[in-house]
């Protein structure tokens, strides 16, 4: 059977960077709480020209070559931060990019879960069209509030994904399990900005609904822990990863995985749908104990509830389409002072009555929005 997984993986981040420790001082709370209680070191800020559209189409064009953008015929983007109540971004994104116009373009909602859904709904597309591709998009903008329980655990950013036939990343293994609950643990109305939480309920649905879908796992497909040399888990923030984990009675050696998967997390904060995506990148550039034919266990749980469980096999060669300096990019973002950060991040666009915007900061970055025009946003792309 041929293989269907991970070609290529994309990161993007907007410039601005908050550190924790910065935003510890400024709200009167010893820095521990945020670098101990919760494992976080800092969070991407995301100016008012950057949304899920720029951050979502950069990831992408990081990754995409023209043969790329003539044989994808199908874009899916996952998110909770959505910009239309109709349209969906992988539409703004597909002509950003110049994909070939035969080509269907959604948009998935459900929590942090959506994009491993389409993960499993891009697998299925080339189960049976082999010689598609299929770009999957997780892109997301965390923001709780200022002075809200959440406040350290935002974040900004996008995964971008290419599935194929014969990855050179990742084979998926075609073993997903999910898991559904109607609990309120975390949810947004549409007429609120800012997400309601039920911080303890979430954590304790996070974990219950790991430990029960992993039982039911392991029935379905006759596997254990032990098959696997690391677990990738949806990360609010890394405290949360680590006690569902531990739920699982890892190994040292998969514990020490857990933390190298994590770093960029750890430096960008919670970024909703590509969480876990984002962990998966960290892992398998950071590890340098992992090895081609190792089998990595996914844990996916969007709010709400649902979760899902799937596997997949490292492809011989996937450190050759890898980066080796992401820490040293990650390092490198533009400081924001915490009143900067209270500026920028909860900025909002003004429209007049004729659905105008005021003008829009200017911003250097491949992908920008720049205006809202008779309530049309207008992006502007810097790429060929």
């Amino acid at each position: 059977m041929t293989q269907i997984g991970i070609d290529k993986i994309g990161l993007a981040l907007p410039e601005y960077v908050l550190r924790l420790t910065d935003l510890a001082k400024a709200r009167g709370v010893d820095p521990d709480k945020y670098t101990l209680g919760l494992m976080q070191e800092a969070m991407a800020i995301a100016p008012l020209s950057q949304d899920i559209v720029t951050l979502g189409a950069q990831a992408s064009a990081a990754i995409l070559d023209d043969d790329d953008k003539a044989h994808i015929d199908m874009i899916i983007l996952g998110t909770e931060t959505g910009i239309d109540q109709s349209k969906a971004a992988a539409v703004y994104i597909h002509g950003l990019l110049g994909i070939q116009p035969f080509a269907r373009s959604i948009e998935l909602k459900e929590a942090c879960y959506s994009a491993a859904a389409g993960l499993e709904m891009a697998y299925n597309h080339i189960l049976a069209r082999p010689d598609s591709k299929v770009l999957v998009i997780a892109s997301d903008i965390a923001k709780y509030g200022l002075q809200s329980s959440g406040e350290p655990t935002q974040g900004a950013g996008a995964i971008a994904m290419l599935v194929t036939a014969n990855p050179r990343i990742l084979a998926l293994n075609g073993d997903n399990v999910y898991q559904t609950r109607d609990v309120m643990d975390f949810w947004r109305p549409n007429y609120s900005p800012y997400p309601q939480v039920d911080g303890h309920f979430s954590t304790l649905q996070y974990t219950d609904c790991l430990t029960t879908t992993f039982n039911y796992y392991k029935e379905k497909h006759a596997k254990s822990l032990e098959d696997f040399a690391a677990v990738c888990l949806h990360i609010p923030f890394a405290k949360q990863g680590l006690k569902g984990l531990r739920a699982l009675n890892p190994s040292p050696a998969q514990e020490e995985r857990f933390m190298e998967a994590i770093r960029y997390n750890q430096q960008v904060g919670n970024i909703y749908t590509g969480s876990l995506f984002l962990s998966f990148l960290s892992l398998i550039e950071q590890s340098k104990a992992l090895k081609a034919g190792d089998q990595i266990l996914f844990y996916s749980y969007g709010s709400g509830a649902v979760c899902e469980l799937f596997s997949g096999t490292l492809v011989q060669g996937y450190e050759n389409l890898l980066q080796s300096n992401r820490l040293e990019k990650l390092a490198n973002r533009t400081p924001i002072s915490v009143a900067d950060y209270e500026k920028v991040f909860f900025e909002t666009i003004v429209i007049d009555e004729e659905g105008n915007s005021s003008p829009l900061p200017n911003d250097p970055s491949p992908f920008a929005l720049i205006a809202i025009d008779h309530h049309k946003r207008i992006y502007r792309s810097m790429i060929d």
